[in-house]
């Protein structure tokens, strides 16, 4: 019966088309209803191109079925054909009698809850706390598998946040040789299946294997011309085991302990040292485990260069994905900041709250959605500020701030700040400095609670005139220096001169600046 499934495959498409549209029409609030109407979209295309590719081979009828049907109908008695298709449907039905029938007019409409069960999403399993519905990563369990590795220094989760995608020197102090351990393979593909698992769930309607194919692509030309971060030819050796080339090359360097020798004697001596045996046996061991062929020494086997390309897959792929995720990963640092200065229960009551149900989950009868608008409308008359929960503060909180109070700023351009905690912080923003330096006014500290535009300005021609009068009084004074080299103003030495009896048998020889002469015994003569 080909023609009754071509009809069942035209039918199901047209109701998958309907439902999509619904949905797009749709405006969700909460991340977790526009998350769970994309997976579901998502999940109608699939369908749709599934039943495509059947309706399609129907369509093609290689084998000349659907062919045969159609002239059977419509070339003989049409009742005995009619009978006999009834005949074959009593069969089915009497040989399966609890068939379920599949009703495509329900099938993709969304289902009410039943009363007393909470609504539950296709998303519900999907994130952890930490990721909030896709809005930050996270990343716990990859840092302290990260702080496991050899040879890493400890970071902590802020540090490892901001070079989780550098894999170069000085950000990685992981060397070529150290990364082709298993240890190293198993972090850095985790890390870049995490990233590309992130991506697919939070972006269910893109096309993400185009975006992985460009990745692959770039990979191949990068590795070719040897540009992978870190895995350039000229950057690190040939192989495994091959001597370091570090150091300034004047001295003898120790690839084991990574270190260079001025004098030969040191070097020999260094030698036996239980420093060098022990790092000579981590290199050797880290560097190939399993192979003690003597081959191996000399140069690097295919199985090597292939898990030095995977590697460097994998990081190229993190580090792609990373810019790809660049607003995430800038949320997550923001987030993970925040959190640091709350407590437990803030964090608790933060986290519960992001799970709380929404209203706008699943449609539901007429009087269930007007109980849901009123149980969700915030009684709130007196304007309240809202915290972070999206409920009134206290209004004792309000009032202890002085949230009612108005500070108008005529320089903000009139702007209201309420409360004099926001109006004093205010003095320090780049608003009120841009509005100052409209005016004119360069020293923005000396205007603080100055906020009318007409104080500004007279208050800064005071002081632009008072600079210049001390500037024009120091011009103009006259010193004096007296016999024991002191200088000091004119009228100051005048009036220290008044206040020391002059005596007939003893004259002070006082230098004049006023005259230039150093014969002047009596400068009140000037």
């Amino acid at each position: 019966m080909l023609l009754e499934d071509q009809r069942f495959l035209s039918e199901d498409l047209e109701r998958l088309e309907s439902a999509i549209g619904d949905r797009i029409g749709e405006e969700p609030r909460h991340i977790r209803d526009r998350l769970n109407r994309d997976h579901q979209v998502s999940g109608f295309l699939d369908r749709i191109q599934d039943q495509s590719k059947r309706l399609l081979e129907i369509y093609q009828d290689a084998e000349g079925l659907r062919t045969k049907e159609v002239q059977a109908i419509s070339t003989g008695d049409p009742f005995e054909e009619f009978y006999k298709q009834l005949g074959e449907i009593k069969d089915f039905h009497r040989k399966y009698p609890n068939e379920p029938v599949e009703n495509l007019e329900r099938a993709y409409k969304r289902k009410a809850p039943v009363e007393g069960e909470s609504a539950t999403a296709e998303i519900d399993n999907m994130f952890t706390g930490e990721e909030a519905y896709g809005k930050f990563l996270d990343l716990t369990t990859l840092h302290e598998d990260y702080l496991n590795l050899a040879g890493v220094k400890r970071l902590s989760y802020l540090q490892y946040l901001d070079s989780f995608d550098t894999f170069t020197p000085p950000q990685c102090p992981i060397k070529r040789p150290e990364k082709t351990t298993d240890q190293y393979f198993n972090y850095v593909g985790r890390l870049a299946s995490y990233l590309e698992d992130f991506l697919k769930r939070t972006r269910p309607l893109e096309d993400l294997d185009k975006l992985f194919t460009t990745f692959d692509s770039d990979f191949e030309t990068a590795w070719q011309t040897s540009s992978v971060p870190g895995w350039t030819k000229d950057a690190v050796p040939a192989g495994p085991t091959a001597p370091m080339t570090e150091g300034t090359g004047e001295g003898i360097w120790c690839p084991d302990c990574e270190k260079e020798f001025k004098n030969d004697n040191v070097y020999k001596a260094h030698l036996s040292g239980k420093k060098h045996l022990k790092a000579a046996e981590a290199r050797k061991s880290r560097s190939n485990p399993n192979d003690n062929t003597s081959s191996s020494s000399s140069k690097p086997t295919a199985l090597h260069h292939l898990k030095e390309r995977a590697i460097a897959e994998r990081e190229f792929r993190t580090s792609a994905l990373t810019r790809v995720l660049s607003s995430e990963r800038t949320a997550t640092r923001v987030n993970v900041e925040r959190k640091q200065g709350m407590t437990e229960r803030e964090r608790q009551m933060e986290l519960d709250a992001l799970f709380a149900e929404t209203p706008s989950d699943l449609p539901a009868a007429h009087d269930s959605d007007s109980d849901s608008d009123s149980s969700e409308k915030i009684y709130n008359p007196l304007k309240l500020p809202l915290a972070w929960d999206g409920k009134p503060i206290p209004y004792w909180l309000y009032k202890l701030h002085g949230l009612g109070v108005e500070f108008p700023c005529e320089i903000c351009g009139n702007f209201v700040y309420m409360g004099r905690r926001a109006f004093d912080k205010h003095f320090n923003e780049a608003r009120h400095i841009y509005g100052l330096k409209c005016l004119g006014v360069t020293n923005t500290g000396l205007f603080r609670e100055i906020t009318g535009i007409e104080d500004a300005l007279k208050l800064w021609e005071k002081i632009v005139r008072d600079k210049r009068v001390d500037s024009g009084k120091g011009e103009g004074v006259v010193q004096m220096e007296d016999a024991e080299g002191n200088v000091m103003p004119e009228k100051v030495y005048y009036e220290f001169v008044r206040s020391i009896p002059l005596r007939s048998d003893f004259q002070t020889l006082t230098s004049c600046l006023v005259c230039k002469s150093r014969a002047c015994y009596d400068v009140r003569v000037h």
